[in-house]
Parts: C-alpha cells; sequence; structure tokens
C-alpha cells in the first residue's frame, strides 16, 4: 500500500511503507515468482490517520496511528480489496497469531510464542468477522533471528534489514515540527502550574508535553516535577510530584470486543495500557455505549488519555478501546 510517501520527500529506508521497502517486496516477489501490486490509498490513510493524529493531539491527548492505520487500512481497507481480487485470506508481519478455539466456538486472537515481539496491542481493532481470514506467519516463532536466518537461507535481500521503529509518516522522529506544519491552529505558550494553581513557568504549546515527562518542563526544584495533566481548555500545563502520576483507575471509550460478543458483567483480566507495558491484572466494568471502567490490582504509571488500553482472559485478546 502507498500510504504516504510523496516522489518529492527524501528517501527513508526505515518506514514500514516507505518507496525502499516496496522495492524491497517486489524484489522478493519477483524471486519467489508471485505477483506483486501497489495501491494508491494516501487520502483514506490522511483521512484515518493523519487527521486523526492531528485532532488528537488538539484535543490534549496522545494518539497511537499504527493501531488506527491497522484498523481502518491493513485490516478494513487492504482486506476489502484482497476480496476484490479474489484472495481469501491476507498475512502480515505482526507477531501474533489466529487460531481456531473450541472454548470460545469460533477464531479467535492470541498473543504470539515471542512475548517481547509481541504485537497484540495494535491489533484489538480488527473486526472480529475476519479474524478467521488473518494469517500471521510470525506467530510461532520465539525470536526474530529465526526469521531472518529463513531469509537469509532463500537468498532474500532483506534478511538483515532494520526494524522500522518511528512514526512511518514522520521519519526523523520529529512529531512536534509536523504537528506545527500540519496544524490548521496556532500553536499557544500558556502557563506551567502546580495542583494549587500556582504558575511556575512558561509552555511552548501543550502538543510538546505529555503525562509522566519529567525532563524539558523549564523547572528547577528540589523535588523533581511530573506532568500530571494537559488542560486544552485553559492551556495549562498541570505538574505534581511522581506519586501523583500513578493510578488504579480509568475509563475507556470505542471498545472493540473480539474474544466476546459483548461482556455485560464485570470480568476479571490482564491489561495493558501502552504497548512497551506489562500484563497487570486488573477488573473490567462495562458501562453502556462500548465505554467502561478498567480498575487495576496495582497503580499504573502516567495512564495517558488517547492511548489504548488492551484487555486479554489469559493469551486471548478480549479487545481494547481508548483512554478517555
Amino acid at each position: 500500500m502507498k500510504l504516504w510517501q510523496n516522489d518529492e520527500e527524501l528517501e527513508c529506508d526505515s518506514g514500514c511503507c516507505s518507496l525502499s521497502s516496496t522495492y524491497d517486496a517486489k524484489r522478493v516477489c519477483d524471486l519467489l515468482g508471485i505477483p506483486h501490486y501497489v495501491f494508491n490509498f494516501t487520502n483514506e490513510f490522511k483521512k484515518h490517520v493523519i487527521d486523526n493524529f492531528v485532532n488528537t493531539y488538539k484535543l490534549g491527548k496522545t494518539p497511537n496511528p499504527c493501531i488506527e492505520c491497522n484498523r481502518y487500512l491493513k485490516f478494513e481497507i487492504m482486506y476489502k480489496k484482497a476480496k476484490e481480487l479474489g484472495i481469501e485470506y491476507i498475512a502480515t508481519g505482526h507477531y501474533a497469531k489466529t487460531e481456531f478455539s473450541e472454548k470460545y466456538n469460533k477464531y479467535v486472537l492470541k498473543k504470539s510464542l515471542a512475548i517481547k515481539k509481541d504485537q497484540t496491542y495494535a491489533l484489538y481493532n480488527i473486526p472480529k468477522e475476519i479474524i478467521g481470514k488473518v494469517l500471521f506467519p510470525l506467530g510461532d516463532f520465539t525470536d526474530k533471528s529465526e526469521v531472518r536466518q529463513i531469509a537469509e537461507d532463500h537468498n532474500l535481500l532483506i534478511a538483515k534489514k532494520p526494524d522500522s521503529q518511528e512514526i512511518c509518516f514522520i521519519p526523523d522522529n520529529d512529531y512536534v515540527k509536523f504537528l506545527k506544519e500540519n496544524m490548521s491552529d496556532e500553536i499557544k505558550t500558556g502557563n506551567i502550574i502546580d495542583k494549587r494553581g500556582r504558575i511556575l513557568a512558561k509552555h511552548k504549546g501543550i502538543i510538546n508535553y505529555t503525562i509522566g515527562q519529567r525532563k524539558g518542563l523549564g523547572l528547577s526544584k528540589a523535588t523533581p516535577l511530573y506532568v500530571v495533566k494537559l488542560d486544552m481548555k485553559n492551556n495549562n500545563v498541570i505538574v505534581g510530584s511522581e506519586n501523583e502520576i500513578y493510578s488504579s483507575e480509568l475509563e475507556v471509550e470505542d471498545i472493540n470486543y473480539i474474544l466476546l460478543d459483548t461482556v455485560n458483567e464485570p470480568i476479571n483480566i490482564t491489561a495493558k495500557i501502552r504497548y512497551s507495558a506489562k500484563d497487570e491484572k486488573a477488573t473490567l466494568y462495562p458501562l453502556t455505549n462500548n465505554t467502561a471502567t478498567v480498575v487495576f490490582e496495582n497503580k499504573q504509571r502516567a495512564i495517558t488519555p488517547g492511548q489504548s488500553i488492551v484487555f486479554y482472559i489469559d493469551d486471548y485478546v478480549l479487545g481494547g478501546g481508548k483512554i478517555v
């Protein structure tokens, strides 16, 4: 899928959808003797990923563009295009597993064997009706070195290609510059205040800050201060002590349940509030309109509105939603 890269842009080798990745895929397909198609979905990518990224920051929240891309592009638009071409299944290189579960009498999404690289966190928004049509060939590998060795054994030039790390449409990783270039609204300076409303310093625009941040605040205090809240209404960054960025409870909206059709009663789960977080024991209390309250056994650090929380039952993905 051509999603973002423009012809006049500098080429970047590390993005997952960069021009070099397209050429690499074509060379692999040529070597294996299989067709290679490229479809232009730049308008759809801008609508569902870029615009969402910018608008979420406008609200003082922190988006996860990879989750939006998976939801709307890879497992919706790409799947529809595959069906148009008469293709029955789609496969991606995510570390995850799908299988038919006798217990749940349906196809389910499970964690991969490579626990440290498991990517089910970014996949909770797959439409549950297509899970049986999705393949994850890397799901049973425990280490990426095994995958690279297979590629090397088959003389694939991408065997030693570096992993893509940054956001694909921000190759220099400077998201603030990107937002300034793509926001129609002026980014205003404001005050950094404490919980009592005392002004401690000036901030450079709320988009420069995130919950739990300590460095770059321009504050010199005997006790370190952290961002505890972004007050968009009054254009304030609110700071407090480290213990104030820990909480055991959060609200969730826009929930997508994929293991069960719905959840009507409180249920014990494990959950993670960011990709790099560990699963933590919690209780999910469903509310109305695909919203819920989640209460963790242990307090979590820097629960961030706009990020996703993903629910698990054992190794199965129950679903997930956006932190309010």
